[in-house]
């Protein structure tokens, strides 16, 4: 993953913009878009500075890495919005039924909530990412006196997971690999053994 790639950041809500504003931090060109519009976005891009830019939600999942950050009832609204194959899409998102405030659970059957997630966008190599952290965790600096917050990640592509895995690690965290979408996404979803656990990594030299 090139150090000062374009990312697309779907989705502008505390995640989509720790996320955001983690990636400019590192050098990123940032594509942030939601569904109500770039105008609802000029402020936010003010705050994150140049190297963000608000755009459409068609030209957020243009390029080849995008953070999805939506909530996941919405997710098959974005099936058309671009040619997800071969993308790398980091799936942030949890299986809630509803927004503002989240709650219930969305029924996907057998599958786990980022299996169901690919389903919906073909072709894209999705990788599960920072959806058992809260969106303040994100936000903060990972870097703590007694370690790295850890982020989890999963999926079924050895390359895409090595590029997120970078990204992570550029971004402070310490990246910890559980596996493919069905065991490791199951363990870091909604009401998964890892969901909401906050840790952190101490190295030792």
């Amino acid at each position: 993953m090139s150090t000062h790639g374009t990312i697309g950041v779907l989705g502008a809500g505390e995640v989509g913009q720790a996320v955001a504003d983690k990636a400019v931090r590192q050098g990123h060109d940032v594509l942030i878009g939601n569904s109500r519009g770039p105008r609802t976005l000029e402020a936010l891009v003010g705050r994150l500075g140049p190297k963000a830019r608000a755009v459409t939600a068609e030209e957020a999942a243009k390029p080849e890495l995008v953070f999805l950050s939506v909530p996941f009832f919405a997710v098959p609204e974005l099936t058309g919005l671009t040619t997800w194959a071969g993308k790398i899409v980091v799936d942030t998102t949890n299986q809630f039924a509803a927004a503002n405030p989240w709650r219930g659970r969305y029924d996907v059957g057998d599958l786990t909530g980022s299996e169901w997630v690919a389903r919906h966008l073909p072709g894209a190599r999705i990788v599960k990412a920072l959806n058992t952290l809260y969106a303040p965790f994100i936000a903060a600096d990972p870097q703590h006196a007694e370690g790295r917050q850890v982020a989890f990640y999963a999926g079924d592509d050895a390359d895409a997971k090595a590029a997120v895995a970078g990204l992570l690690d550029a971004f402070g965290f310490a990246a910890l690999d559980l596996g493919g979408l069905r065991e490791g996404g199951r363990l870091m979803q909604l009401d998964g053994a890892l969901s909401a656990k906050h840790l952190l990594l101490q190295d030792v030299d």
